[in-house]
């Protein structure tokens, strides 16, 4: 009897299994994942995907790095362009931010959820790649006297959750009557004047 299988794909596979792993992660989450359904859907054989990722937490490593990285060009690309005191830095920081986490929430959950898995050390590593300038925006806005606080970790903490918690609240539709833009900027302002010295 002959072999039915799907022939090997000979394209990008380890790309195209990373665009759908995204967008199955988006939909169906974690548990929706699998390399057979991967597999089925490209239409290449179920051993295929193995070539590129041993297994499904290979598959999630390279998701998390490649968020990871895309998340960092886009904060850096962002804060290269932007321009003027601490506080437009920082909303530009913040915009950039909230829109990535609100156009993909469940890759940025996965993101959190294993960047600082001991076994995989470069997780941390990319991590602490894609957030060192809004790190050394801050630190630098705290040697300058502009804000308070004698843990830049911590303050950068503070803002990381203040921002996560507002992209929650936009993606849950929370602020239908307000843009996000704006909610954005507004929370930025109100963050700033609680770090500030006071007089």
């Amino acid at each position: 009897m002959a072999d039915t299988a799907p022939p090997y794909h000979h394209g990008n596979l380890r790309s195209e299994l990373l665009d759908l792993a995204e967008r199955t992660l988006e939909e169906a989450g974690v548990a929706g994942l699998s390399l057979r359904g991967l597999a089925r859907e490209l239409g290449v054989s179920h051993s295929a995907p193995r070539q590129h990722f041993a297994d499904k937490k290979a598959l999630l490593d390279a998701l998390v790095l490649r968020g990871l990285e895309r998340l960092g060009t886009e904060l850096d690309d962002g804060l290269g362009r932007a321009s003027g005191g601490f506080e437009q830095r920082l909303t530009t920081f913040a915009r950039v931010y909230v829109g990535f986490a609100t156009r993909c929430p469940a890759l940025l959950a996965l993101v959190f959820a294993h960047k600082d898995d001991p076994a995989r050390p470069e997780l941390q590593a990319a991590n602490d790649r894609t957030f060192a300038a809004p790190v050394a925006l801050i630190d630098g806005a705290r040697d300058r006297g502009e804000i308070v606080g004698d843990d830049p970790d911590r303050v950068a903490m503070a803002v990381l959750a203040t921002l996560q918690g507002l992209a929650s609240i936009i993606t849950g539709g929370m602020i239908a009557d307000r843009s996000p833009d704006a909610v954005v900027t507004g929370t930025v302002h109100s963050l700033v004047r609680g770090l500030a010295p006071r007089r």
